[in-house]
């Protein structure tokens, strides 16, 4: 989890250390009785926990002047050390130090039940916006960000985030990448994107990896790396502005039925498994997909990656197709009964949108 702050360590440390000053005076008094006074070791230590405590009980044994001015001397100490403890510890209430435990506790319990989920490297510009439409989709996710500032952000936030640096195996290990479906590499940097993907894909070699890139060149050593795939946010945005300059109204459309948490029209992709499809070896006419879920699929991609746009009623459903699909929440969950695709963590839609 996350390290706790510098004012939390120090006051970890200071009530640690008012504690232990505490035992060091017992010990004192309870020695000084048992072997000065030759008293016996229940009373020395009676005594020691009565001066300390200032209940006015009295002397258990009498006592000369030189025991009478060390107990003045342990009743002093007994108060400066206690008084410290009790300033260290309302500091630690005001502050929050107790609760922030809890909270780290109950995070690290909610971590321990992560499972297929998705794990975002960086809560920069562009993880801030990966983090939104995760959310908005309702999909368990957690972020992985070396700035502690960017961390208790992303708490406050509602997010799961531990802080860490995502290129170390450790880093990954935390938020359980053996047990992850994907993972995005949102870093500013394309050397920490780079060995982020590496490190991931040597940990679970079925993850599917997502890395950001700053450059052309950046684009391809993540690819030969091993990324499934690199979005660059320069490419990617100055191909969308001329799409909104050419075809404002279609890029409207597609904006509206990709992301948002208010949408009346969705996308999905499900993975033809001939396992679990009954549709394998079927046309789209024979399928039906259309009429029975209302959905419309919008293309097909073969296992060997050719991409089939517009498919007619002809086209055979094969294993290992990818069918990417348009509807409505109701209609896409009708498809999923039909096709039982095996994407992880089934279809998932915005929070608003489930039943």
């Amino acid at each position: 989890m996350s390290k706790p702050p510098d004012k939390y360590r120090r006051l970890r440390k200071e009530l640690i250390g008012g504690v232990l000053a505490l035992v060091v005076v017992f010990l004192i008094g309870t020695l000084w009785y048992k072997f000065i006074e030759q008293w016996s070791w229940l009373d020395a230590s009676y005594m020691t926990m009565s001066t300390l405590a200032t209940v006015g009980f009295g002397e258990i044994n009498p006592l000369g002047q030189r025991g009478r001015v060390f107990t003045m001397l342990l009743i002093v100490m007994g108060l400066v050390t206690i008084g410290y403890i009790v300033n260290r510890f309302t500091e630690a209430l005001i502050q929050g130090y107790f609760q922030d435990g809890i909270r780290q506790r109950q995070e690290k319990r909610l971590l321990n039940t992560l499972t297929d989920h998705y794990i975002l490297c960086g809560f920069g510009r562009t993880g801030r916006q990966v983090a939104q439409e995760f959310n908005a989709e309702n999909i368990p996710f957690i972020i992985v960000d070396a700035d502690p500032e960017q961390v208790e952000k992303s708490k406050s936030l509602g997010y799961m985030a531990i802080q860490g640096d995502a290129t170390l195996d450790e880093s990954l290990m935390i938020a359980k990448i053996d047990e992850a479906v994907c993972i995005v590499a949102a870093l500013t940097s394309d050397a920490e994107n780079l060995y982020t993907v590496l490190s991931a894909k040597t940990l679970n070699p079925k993850i599917r990896a997502i890395a950001r890139a700053s450059t052309e060149e950046a684009v391809q050593k993540l690819q030969r790396a091993g990324a499934d795939a690199v979005v660059s946010p320069y490419i990617t945005g100055g191909r969308r502005l001329a799409a909104a300059a050419l075809r404002p109204q279609v890029m409207d459309f597609v904006d509206g039925i990709l992301t948002g948490t208010d949408r009346s029209f969705y996308m999905e992709e499900f993975l033809i498994d001939p396992k679990t499809c009954p549709c394998v070896g079927l046309s789209l006419s024979q399928a039906r997909l259309r009429s029975r879920s209302g959905a419309l699929v919008l293309a097909v991609r073969r296992a060997d990656g050719n991409l089939i746009g517009g498919p007619t009623g002809d086209t055979l459903l094969m294993a290992g197709d990818l069918l990417i699909c348009m509807g409505t929440a109701e209609q896409l969950r009708e498809l999923t009964q039909i096709l039982i695709p095996i994407k992880p963590g089934g279809l998932r839609l915005p929070k608003n949108q489930e039943s």
